[in-house]
């Protein structure tokens, strides 16, 4: 039996900018609601994101398992 890694981690410099940027939005509004202090409207999260890849605080993750992308924290990202 072969094993094939379930997670793998998708460089953003591997997607088109219109791509990236949908995958962000669908991460933010995932949970559809935000209880903290401060309102960010989603452009203001789109570039938290951004800004969070570009520093790799955080990475995303492609799992062929269930066919899904996440973005995780690089400290708790799943290395298989």
């Amino acid at each position: 039996m072969i094993m094939i890694e379930a997670v793998v981690e998708i460089p953003p410099s591997a997607l088109t900018e219109e791509i990236l940027r949908a995958i962000i939005e669908e991460f933010i509004t995932r949970e559809g609601t935000d209880y903290g202090a401060y309102e960010y409207s989603l452009d203001e999260k789109v570039e938290q994101i951004f800004e969070q890849l570009n520093k790799q605080e955080v990475v995303i993750q492609f799992d062929q398992r269930t066919e899904s992308v996440n973005i995780v924290r690089k400290n708790s990202a799943v290395v298989w």
